[in-house]
């Protein structure tokens, strides 16, 4: 029995995106591959279409849907084996954020924008010297009259070329208390003092742009802080939840895909005369592999669940984040050596696929401060 039960609406809704995306997103993938962004007129047809900011409420813009409708844009981005286009980091992520803790001014002001594609978001948490420390950050947030004044650096920064608008958590240096002195701020791209830096180059994603950005005295109203001030790192545990959620649904979504691809590719390439899915050795991996993606999606449907009824599920979660990524990677490796030497070149899927899901170990957090945070509420 399955554990989500989606609804007529929902089927069609999974059925037009996948439309959209075999139309508007297969054939340029390359192309967007090796010039290393999706250009931003992509994010307008996704906002034209309703398939950005599903959640944000109808008064402004958005049609205020469940959860389930991100799940099957998660999904079906998946397993289109294309990571470039970032919209479930923009609408489940991130603009949460401002729904949840905007002012009414600023959700006027914004969200709109981000339903239509208009306004592309980022969130700057991680700095050169912090990786997933989020206490431990060094950009700075002085209060001067009604302005706060910004400096410093982030770094591995998704949309971070496309963004218009930034999540940015930063600190203030007369707080001791290192978790009381975080909060979020909006900024603007072209606000001055706001840089946007170089381009990342990765081993992977090569679509999503990737970059540092750069605050120099950058001044904006006092307005544009996220709920009261202090609460930033609280903002931050809350959202996490559903951040970590996000990716091991889309990892075990792509584990799917790597396997389907896998097992075609096994059916019709031949070895000693017959189909490698006909030799045990074949068997027993694909087996293996399918037995592990049924568990993790077992007990990340739960989690969806669980989730959508407003429970607080941060330990299962970061569990299903570190072990569901884990298992797709492992995945990845094991299709890959079943495909031989064509796995290794890039005509055939599965090696982007392979290159793609290294870094999910390593966002959201990594999965060894995932086991760290477990570790914790078991009381070690």
């Amino acid at each position: 029995m399955d554990i989500i039960k989606y609804t007529n609406e929902h089927k069609m809704f999974r059925d037009s995106l996948r439309k959209f995306v075999e139309k508007e997103l297969a054939p340029h993938i390359e192309e967007w591959e090796e010039a290393g962004i999706v250009p931003r007129s992509v994010w307008k047809k996704m906002g034209d279409q309703g398939f950005l900011g599903t959640s944000v409420p109808a008064e402004y813009g958005g049609s205020g849907v469940d959860f389930l409708y991100s799940v099957i844009i998660l999904e079906e981005l998946a397993r289109s084996n294309f990571q470039g286009m970032t919209a479930p980091l923009h609408s489940d992520i991130i603009v949460p954020y401002i729904i949840s803790f905007g002012s009414e001014e600023h959700k006027k002001k914004y969200l709109p924008g981000c339903v239509t594609g208009d306004i592309i978001t980022a969130v700057a948490m991680t700095e050169p010297n912090t990786g997933s420390d989020l206490a431990a950050m060094k950009t700075t947030a002085v209060e001067d009259g009604d302005s706060i004044i910004l400096n410093g650096q982030k770094t591995f920064i998704s949309n971070g070329i496309n963004c218009d608008l930034c999540v940015v958590a930063a600190r203030d240096p007369s707080e001791n208390d290192p978790h009381k002195a975080v909060d979020l701020y909006l900024v603007e791209a072209g606000t001055p003092g706001f840089e946007k830096g170089k381009q990342l180059k990765k081993i992977g994603w090569h679509s999503q742009d990737t970059a540092e950005l750069y605050f120099t005295d950058c001044r904006i109203p006092k307005s544009n802080r996220l709920g009261e001030k202090g609460t930033g790192f609280i903002k931050l545990m809350l959202k996490l939840q559903q951040e970590r959620l996000v990716c091991a649904i889309g990892a075990v979504a792509v584990a799917e895909y790597m396997l389907e691809v896998t097992i075609k590719y096994c059916k019709e390439r031949t070895v000693f005369g017959k189909p490698i899915s006909k030799f045990q050795h074949s068997q027993f991996e694909i087996v293996e592999m399918a037995t592990e993606i049924k568990l993790g999606r077992t007990f990340i449907d739960k989690l969806i669940m669980d989730h959508m009824e407003g429970q607080q599920v941060v330990i299962e979660v970061s569990m299903a984040k570190y072990w569901i990524t884990d298992m797709a990677s492992r995945v990845a490796d094991r299709c890959l050596q079943l495909h031989g030497g064509y796995g290794y070149c890039e005509e055939y899927p599965i090696a982007r696929a392979w290159r793609d899901i290294r870094v999910t170990r390593i966002f959201a957090g990594t999965n060894e401060i995932m086991k760290i945070i477990v570790a914790r509420f078991m009381g070690l």
